[in-house]
């Protein structure tokens, strides 16, 4: 079987599986992150989801040829909605409506027409965060902050949490480097330390598994980024199941953008791999000068849908934002600064500096 009909087959059997109504009231089953079921918020009626749809079923696809097979269908009939506040695009199921726009809060939001031209995800990183615990991550993330005011860690509380999924690319690849270097090693002549470098060439070779790309232009919030780490070994074939009760914003980071910015994150981190092997191979101290030129081979992406928390909390009239990972439970945000803790730890180390140098001085 081809890639090509693999893909056509999983699009059109994953409308079929899906049954979003409760057998006991009607009501419409969303997905449970408590209970990783699809459930029924009213009844308790429950059900499962397919336990063979496994990570191994999320197949890697030719970077290449993927652009010419791009697939758009969601395995229901989808809408997406644009806010008119912040640019924030979502997609939901076409049944479903949006009261407000999950990235700013704004009501100012409108249907836009249908693209044909955007490829489906092939994976989903289901939500296993629900929002009450996420809501405890918070109290428990803002309770750290060594600077916020007690005041808001006593009283604050995280409101209007929306769940979304978001789109991210991932990349795998076959690195071929050939490099340049100096390396300096540290001796002693008499009291003084000195650096002898030397300068060294060779071939570097490092395969590149999933390096991430957040594929959105829409949502700019520099938390996201922060947070975007996730276990890909529970991820799961896409299914409308899985976004059941959510909101899912389409990639807006093309497959060639993307793979410029994988490119970038790879060089930093071979650099990196690199140096240290050096370090470790030669025994040197330093390494400066490194010049790499790489050739990628067997590229190969996937195009997935991961799982966030978006919510805010007022405190002394200011909204401060914060990001959950729906997955693991990372929290980034802002936090309220008590002026009074920060004076208070300042006075502190000069007190501490003046000390040593009265003692060592």
């Amino acid at each position: 079987m081809s890639d090509n009909e693999e893909l056509e087959i999983i699009s059109s059997t994953t409308e079929d599986i899906t049954d979003k109504k409760c057998p006991s009231c009607g009501a419409t089953l969303q997905y449970d992150p408590d209970i990783k079921k699809m459930a029924c918020p009213y009844c308790g009626f429950s059900r499962e989801i397919p336990e063979e749809m496994s990570s191994d079923s999320v197949k890697e696809q030719d970077f290449e040829s993927a652009k010419l097979r791009a697939s758009q269908n969601w395995g229901t009939k989808k809408k997406s909605i644009v806010c008119k506040q912040c640019g924030g695009e979502t997609v939901y199921d076409e049944a479903e409506t949006a009261a407000s726009c999950p990235f700013c809060g704004s009501n100012n939001i409108m249907p836009v027409d249908d693209d044909e031209d955007i490829m489906a995800p092939g994976g989903v990183v289901p939500f296993e965060i629900s929002q009450e615990k996420a809501s405890e991550l918070f109290k428990k993330w803002l309770g750290g902050k060594l600077f916020a005011p007690n005041a808001a860690k006593q009283a604050c509380v995280a409101k209007d949490f929306n769940g979304i999924y978001l789109p991210y690319w991932t990349y795998d690849a076959e690195t071929a480097s050939t490099y340049s270097v100096s390396l300096g090693f540290d001796y002693k002549d008499g009291d003084e330390t000195k650096t002898r470098w030397r300068n060294y060439s060779g071939n570097y070779a490092e395969f590149i598994d999933d390096e991430i790309v957040y594929a959105s232009k829409k949502t700019n919030d520099p938390y996201i980024k922060r947070v975007s780490v996730f276990d890909f070994t529970r991820l799961r074939p896409y299914s409308p199941e899985f976004i059941a009760g959510f909101a899912a914003e389409r990639y807006t980071v093309g497959l060639d953008e993307g793979w410029g910015q994988a490119k970038v994150a790879i060089d930093s981190k071979l650099r990196s791999h690199l140096s240290s092997e050096l370090r470790s191979r030669y025994n040197a101290d330093h390494v400066r000068n490194l010049v790499l030129n790489t050739d990628y081979s067997d590229i190969t992406f996937k195009y997935l849908l991961a799982p966030i928390w978006l919510s805010n909390f007022k405190f002394n009239g200011t909204v401060y934002k914060f990001v959950v990972n729906g997955q693991t439970g990372k929290i980034a945000g802002k936090s309220p600064i008590s002026p009074i803790k920060v004076a208070i730890a300042v006075v502190i180390a000069i007190a501490v500096l003046i000390l040593l140098a009265y003692l060592f001085g």
